[in-house]
């Protein structure tokens, strides 16, 4: 559990009504990208839903089962997580940002060459190249949707192309729904053959950034509980 001096809120407004809980940014983060690894009591300060909790004044119980339809503290708070808003202080904001900042320039530095040359980027180069383009780090954005954005913002004054893996991917029935949320979902992902089977299994073939292979296979196994099979095929 996080310290109260660290914590930030998280807001939810509605049905006129407003909840509060104290929560870990970063993890709330993480959490508000997919990761279901993350437990609630982990990415919370305090396990209390609040109307105000600048004032410490806790939602009635009643307003919790009005809204929520339940009482449960994990569940109301994941929804709070999910669909409401992080509130951060301005040295968390700043210090968010210049995370994402460097994990795009590590991932940019390892991933991608110049295709003139063939070789990769160094770290340094991209810096500089960034401080002329003026790329705003949305903090609560994922590090592959800021790759992209960066990457399109860069091209006219950095050449650069990404190594890519191609993989093929069958999903068995009982994960393919899911299976196919989250691969689709994934904004480093390029689909290329999606086919559903007359068993209801799912196959995919994709191409993806070759630094993020390890992080699909996480992916694809995960959505189907360790019984993907997987392929590279080039």
């Amino acid at each position: 559990m996080i310290s109260l001096d660290d914590a930030v809120t998280a807001r939810l407004e509605t049905h006129g009504l407003r909840f509060e809980i104290l929560v870990d940014p970063e993890l709330a983060d993480k959490m508000r990208h997919g990761d279901e690894s993350i437990a609630i009591e982990d990415a919370v300060a305090a396990l209390y839903v609040y109307e105000n909790a600048s004032h410490g004044d806790k939602s009635p119980e009643e307003d919790l089962e009005k809204v929520f339809k339940t009482t449960v503290f994990e569940e109301i708070a994941k929804q709070i997580i999910l669909k409401g808003e992080i509130h951060l202080t301005t040295e968390q904001r700043r210090r968010l940002m210049e995370e994402k900042r460097r994990r795009v320039i590590t991932f940019i530095a390892r991933n991608a060459v110049n295709p003139q040359t063939g070789l990769p980027h160094p770290a340094t180069r991209i810096e500089l190249a960034l401080e002329e383009v003026r790329i705003n780090f949305d903090p609560f954005k994922s590090v592959d949707e800021l790759v992209k954005e960066t990457v399109k913002a860069l091209r006219p004054i950095l050449p650069i192309r990404f190594e890519e893996r191609k993989i093929a991917v069958r999903f068995p029935m009982d994960f393919a729904a899911r299976a196919f949320g989250a691969v689709s979902g994934a904004a480093y992902v390029t689909m290329e053959k999606n086919e559903w089977q007359n068993d209801g299994s799912w196959i995919c073939v994709v191409r993806i950034p070759a630094g993020m292979q390890e992080e699909f296979f996480s992916l694809a196994n995960h959505a189907a509980k360790g019984d993907a099979q997987i392929k590279i095929l080039e």
